[in-house]
């Protein structure tokens, strides 16, 4: 089936979607995790072919993003339960205002109609992104990536039969079969089919539905994200938080790029840095030193493009800072307006830090690897945004959704 027909199908099974009440949505959800769980072996075989046709191609650590394993698989399902359990954004009266001639004003929240999602190797991100839309009222027509397409369409073929199984049409949900670049296109101008498309993924793809795009863009954004160690900071906490943000899961984007280390603080934890990263057991961390930072430890000689790459791998860029401020500075100049952090004992450092680090989350004393709609109690998410219209941070429910004004009179006239 081609894309055009696709979003055709998914235009006329959106109303239905829109109407749809809450037991309705949520009984899908439910029904949609259990063909997850029923269908596993066929998931795994498919994303077992997907795996094999990656191998060589892609990094060792992508491969990680593309692998399912029956815990993965649970966690999927466990990702529709919980989007079943949450609130539904649908009618909520968002503010009320009553005017002085009478007329009730209410701002409503309404689905969006058709949400595309163009997302690269991350399985996972399709039963997400499929129960957020679905959630928020809307169709949902996903576009994966080349490396993980049998393993999406295993996926959804076990959620369309879970729609199906409480009477909601499967055509709600659509895969896009071709996965070449003219498929993305064709979502980026399908203007009167797609209400909303959401890029996920690297940031190659992200500029490219930004600058070339006719239909709205919900932009998602790349990760190059920052742990700072102020003079104050606990040294062990830093080293766990930095040691957390880079190594749990290097592939994602919440995962840190950047140490910036206060002068103060660098001839102690620069050491103990290289000591706990370095040397790990499995997967050890390759340090691109700034000049500073090269003459307190071994390390590679950071590169001009080294503090403004999202590695998504087992490196991270050290930089000596003078100050707070430096280190300010230094992330406005490089964030892509994810997540950074401060670690630090002093409240009036920490604060400062908080007011002017411009970026969707700001932390202090705790890893960046938190910056997740699930952690932030959103249910699972449809990425994270770092535009500042209309949504920024974990996209949930919530934003997933237009709204409208719903206005009430009694006869009144202007």
């Amino acid at each position: 089936m081609t894309t055009q027909e696709l979003l055709q199908k998914a235009n006329a099974a959106k109303r239905a979607m829109a109407l749809a009440d809450s037991q309705t949505k949520n009984q899908a959800l439910l029904a949609m995790a259990k063909a997850l769980e029923e269908h596993s072996g066929d998931i795994l075989a498919a994303n077992a072919l997907d795996l094999e046709s990656a191998r060589g191609a892609i990094s060792e650590v992508m491969l990680d993003r593309l692998a399912l394993s029956p815990d993965r698989i649970s966690g999927m399902a466990a990702g529709l339960r919980e989007v079943a359990g949450l609130p539904d954004p649908v009618g909520a009266v968002l503010s009320r205002v009553e005017r002085p001639n009478g007329l009730a004003i209410e701002k409503t929240a309404v689905p969006m109609g058709v949400i595309a999602i163009i997302y690269e190797s991350r399985p996972n991100v399709t039963s997400d992104a499929a129960a957020l839309a679905l959630k928020a009222g809307s169709a949902c027509v996903l576009r994966g990536g080349k490396e993980a397409h049998r393993s999406a369409a295993a996926i959804v073929a076990a959620l369309k039969e879970g729609l199906a199984a409480v009477g909601l049409s499967p055509d709600v949900l659509q895969l896009v079969e071709d996965t070449s670049r003219a498929s993305a296109n064709e979502l980026m101008s399908a203007r009167g089919l797609v209400d909303l498309l959401i890029p996920r993924g690297g940031a190659g793809l992200i500029r490219a539905c930004v600058d070339n795009a006719a239909v709205p863009v919900l932009e998602t954004g790349t990760g190059i994200c920052h742990i700072y160690v102020d003079r104050w900071a606990d040294l062990d906490m830093a080293l766990d938080i930095v040691e957390n943000a880079k190594c749990s899961r290097p592939s994602v984007c919440n995962a840190a790029e950047v140490c910036l280390v206060e002068r103060r603080a660098a001839e102690k934890f620069l050491p103990m840095l290289r000591e706990r990263l370095v040397n790990r057991p499995s997967h050890p961390v390759e340090l691109r030193l700034d000049p500073e930072a090269a003459k307190i430890i071994d390390g590679a000689p950071a590169g001009p493009e080294d503090f403004d790459t999202e590695f998504l791998d087992y490196i991270l860029a050290v930089k000596v800072v003078d100050s707070l401020e430096e280190a300010v500075s230094h992330i406005a100049a490089h964030s892509t307006g994810h997540s950074e952090s401060i670690v630090t004992g002093d409240e009036r450092a920490a604060q400062a830090f908080l007011a002017q680090v411009d970026s969707a989350a700001v932390y202090w004393n705790a890893s960046t690897r938190f910056t997740d709609g699930g952690e932030f109690g959103l249910g699972c998410e449809m990425g994270i945004s770092t535009q500042k219209l209309h949504a920024r941070g974990p996209l949930g429910l919530g934003e997933l959704c237009s709204f409208k004004f719903v206005v009430k009179g009694a006869g009144q006239v202007r």
